[in-house]
């Protein structure tokens, strides 16, 4: 039940009311993480950060919906990929998008966690428990989470049930969205800002790389200063700016000078959505098709790509009468479907498979 504020007049004269949630420990008691997605999250986080430092020679590939706004079409779609990510492994280490919290540029659905009902009623009790619940489940089919870095209070909800972690455009250039990545378990891209500056995002590593101090809740919901050691598993996502797409060879190189200038290990992801494909999802099949070939003529920093992707293709609007939103579809950025996701990791497979066995034949003459 919501509590009004209590009556000042000084504070609080534009909140209407105050609604308790669960402490991070009590939901996690609740909906706990299984031996089994723990097992899914530790060797997705560990995956992700071999390949960023190089070790190992596979692509990771970020791929999911741009947002998810139903819980069970979120588990058919996870269900298909995980199936999928077993065919294609040995080249490719496949990691689900289960983004919950949607940045907007004025207003608009921010996303499953804060309304997961999609009416407005921000029952966000219900969302952050709905998302736990999800996340764990896409972690026991085998499948790591992907997620973006966003309100300042998920974390302590959520991140234990988390392989891979973003900061995006809008926040990437945030202090507070800094050093709460500089406490992060797990290894974190940053994306280069809204304008296209790659700086900006190689500036948020180094950041992040920092000890740093904030303030947070902890795990009974006290108020709390978290002291972080840093983030040491950064790397650079390009998804294009105002002025277009960067995904091309000179920006991608512009990316790896800049973190090697920085004394950072070159490691670039590229997300084949947003101004990389101008906000139009028959184009990041283009994007990948290129970046792919970028990485096979031999561009090492070069380590992953991001496909926004889901059941079906297209883009909808959320309708006053919810029964007809149409299954599978997007309800913000339009995706690519599922039969075109499929062709393009089992494509990306296949070439980077010809690829490592030409040089394994190679070294074996």
């Amino acid at each position: 039940m919501t509590q009004p504020p209590a009556p000042s007049t000084t504070e609080n004269l534009n909140v209407t009311g105050f609604t308790p949630l669960p402490t991070p420990r009590e939901l996690k008691t609740d909906v706990p993480l299984t031996p089994a997605a723990e097992r899914t999250v530790l060797a997705g986080r560990q995956a992700a950060q071999a390949i960023l430092s190089g070790e190992d020679d596979r692509l990771l590939v970020v791929v999911g919906p741009c947002s998810i706004h139903d819980h069970a079409q979120a588990l058919e779609y996870a269900r298909r990929l995980a199936a999928l990510r077993e065919r294609v492994k040995d080249r490719l280490e496949v990691q689900m998008r289960v983004y919950v919290d949607k940045p907007r540029t004025t207003v608009g659905w921010r996303g499953y966690l804060l309304d997961p009902d999609m009416d407005g009623s921000n029952d966000m009790g219900k969302g952050v428990r709905r998302t736990r619940e999800l996340m764990v489940a896409v972690s026991e089919l085998g499948l790591p989470v992907a997620t973006e870095l966003l309100d300042p209070f998920a974390p302590q909800y959520l991140f234990d049930a988390v392989a891979w972690a973003c900061l995006g455009a809008r926040t990437t250039e945030s202090q507070t969205h800094r050093v709460m990545a500089s406490a992060v378990s797990a290894p974190m891209g940053f994306k280069n800002g809204t304008g296209g500056g790659i700086k900006l995002a190689v500036d948020a590593i180094m950041a992040a790389r920092h000890p740093h101090a904030f303030f947070t809740i902890d795990d009974d919901g006290r108020a709390v200063i978290v002291h972080t050691r840093g983030n040491q598993h950064g790397h650079v996502i390009l998804r294009g700016g105002r002025k277009g797409p960067n995904y091309a060879p000179g920006f991608v190189a512009e990316a790896a000078d800049l973190m090697s200038g920085a004394k950072l290990r070159p490691a670039v992801m590229v997300d084949c959505s947003h101004a990389n494909s101008g906000s139009d999802c028959t184009r990041q099949g283009v994007v990948w098709r290129d970046v792919l070939g970028q990485r096979l003529a031999g561009q090492s920093a070069i380590r992953g790509l991001m496909l926004e992707s889901n059941l079906m293709a297209g883009k909808q609007s959320i309708p006053a009468d919810l029964s007809q939103l149409r299954p599978g579809v997007s309800v913000t950025d339009a995706c690519v479907g599922w039969e075109e996701t499929e062709a393009l990791l089992l494509e990306a497979h296949a070439r980077l498979s010809e690829q490592k066995a030409l040089q394994e034949t190679l070294v074996a003459r």
